[in-house]
């Protein structure tokens, strides 16, 4: 596996490592309980955030289970909104997961399609992957749109598979394979 260059840019914005500096923007989208409404856990407290940020400014990408966390800013002003990732979930099969999670203020413009479109093509062109998923909530409307915009396909409905505060939760699977993704 090839590893990801930080930095790169698209359009609009500037993907980068997280620094130790990161952590009041980081905290303004993360203690949101509409960010974590979808990911089955409540918003962490200030010890569990600062943990999550070393953990994202120290990731690392060449094990199964490793995370490639990517900080996403405003190419004009500098400005974090959000993070994309790329987990390594296996070596041998090629085979990476994509997740995302902006600042809801930021919501509309089309910054997560714009980042998780860079994020997917630097997964298949540099670090080499065959298939890339992703794994969402089904109720999460926006984080699907984003997806099917971007030509993942749904490869599966898993039924009430996980439960967050006595409710149980559907999770959609998508993915897409190196050969389906666009030349551009």
């Amino acid at each position: 596996m090839h590893s990801i260059t930080l930095p790169f840019s698209t359009e609009r914005l500037r993907l980068r490592r997280f620094t130790p500096d990161d952590l009041h923007a980081y905290a303004a989208y993360h203690r949101q309980p509409e960010v974590y409404r979808y990911l089955y856990a409540s918003p962490p407290d200030q010890a569990r955030l600062e943990a999550n940020l070393a953990e994202a400014v120290a990731s690392r990408f060449s094990e199964d289970g490793d995370i490639f966390y990517c900080a996403v800013t405003l190419l004009d002003s500098g400005e974090l909104i959000g993070e994309v990732l790329l987990k390594l979930a296996n070596s041998a099969a090629l085979q990476g997961e994509i997740g995302y999670i902006f600042n809801p203020a930021y919501a509309g413009k089309g910054y997560a399609i714009e980042a998780v479109r860079a994020l997917l093509e630097r997964g298949f062109t540099e670090a080499g992957f065959h298939r890339i998923f992703a794994r969402l909530d089904a109720a999460n409307r926006g984080s699907i749109g984003v997806v099917e915009r971007l030509g993942m396909r749904q490869e599966a409905h898993l039924r009430q598979n996980d439960r967050f505060d006595g409710r149980w939760g559907d999770e959609l699977i998508y993915a897409m394979l190196k050969q389906e993704w666009p030349i551009q």
